[in-house]
């Protein structure tokens, strides 16, 4: 086998070790930061919301409260959670792949009702009182969604509408009915504020990143090792190649050639001048033996 053919198996085998490390390292740093990104913008519009909800219940609700159409009929726009829920439609329109919603097992306006997945997130927050945030992921119809949830408990100034439909309010029993929404208990979790994030983009633009940057690294080896053969071949390979032709043709009696050049002061040059004095050497020995 050919000394660079050998150099050069040797080099795509460390390479290819090499590359497979730092494709598994490359991968899963891109898709944390994906996820990491994906994260972020889950926990900004849950703080968006529940900016919202302090706005609602802080600004307009006591304004709301006081207006003469409070008195005749139940206005929503002064419960938080319709505030909230209310303005993420608007971004939905836009952006159909992020939810925000806060989902409850016994909501008194049906809209607000938990389906399967979200259902059980609030039952998990019941069962372990003190866990304060969930983070997951979960298959859709338009891919993988990431899932921020936060607990939701019943305050003592929800119970007035949502103690017994009894001591509701009337106005309130008489917009939702007096079924649904009832029985709840003060910090009770009846509920949980969950944002959705689509996974999708983020994961698609970490796969062309990384495509990207193997096919850089990959082309980047192949024109390390094109230069690393040109050298090894101008500066080992061509003068032993020199250096062992003009030996077979010595040892077929070939003796009036000249000296092979000498370049440098490598280990290849002092190879070349040895083999010199060799040949010199023996030259004079066989003219001697002639004598």
């Amino acid at each position: 086998m050919k000394l660079l053919l050998k150099f050069n198996l040797i080099m795509v085998v460390l390479f290819g070790s090499g590359l497979l490390l730092i494709s598994r390292l490359a991968y899963n740093f891109l898709m944390e930061d994906a996820r990491a990104h994906v994260f972020d913008q889950a926990q900004l519009m849950a703080q968006s919301a529940q900016a919202m909800r302090d706005y609602t219940a802080s600004e307009l609700e006591p304004l709301l409260e006081d207006s003469s159409d409070a008195s005749e009929k139940f206005l929503p726009e002064t419960i938080p959670f319709y505030a909230a829920n209310t303005i993420f439609k608007g971004l939905r329109k836009q952006y159909p792949d992020y939810s925000y919603k806060e989902a409850a097992l016994n909501p008194i306006n049906l809209q607000d009702r938990a389906v399967d997945w979200e259902a059980d997130l609030i039952t998990h927050f019941k069962n372990h009182p003190g866990e304060t945030e969930l983070v997951g992921e979960r298959e859709t119809p338009t891919g993988k969604s990431l899932y921020l949830a936060h607990p939701i408990a019943a305050e003592d100034e929800c119970l007035g509408c949502h103690g017994t439909a009894d001591t509701a309010m009337p106005m309130v029993v008489k917009t939702y009915g007096s079924v649904n929404g009832y029985g709840w208990k003060e910090k009770e979790v009846i509920g949980a504020q969950i944002v959705s994030v689509p996974l999708t983009v983020a994961i698609q633009a970490a796969d062309k990143a990384f495509r990207g940057l193997m096919l850089d690294l990959a082309a980047i080896f192949v024109v390390t090792l094109a230069a690393i053969d040109l050298a090894l071949y101008f500066i080992v390979v061509s003068p032993v190649r020199k250096l062992a032709l003009m030996a077979d043709r010595i040892s077929r009696g070939e003796l009036d050639l000249p000296e092979l050049p000498v370049k440098g002061k490598d280990e290849i040059a002092g190879l070349t001048q040895s083999f010199n004095r060799m040949f010199v050497s023996l030259v004079k020995a066989f003219k001697m033996l002639k004598g």
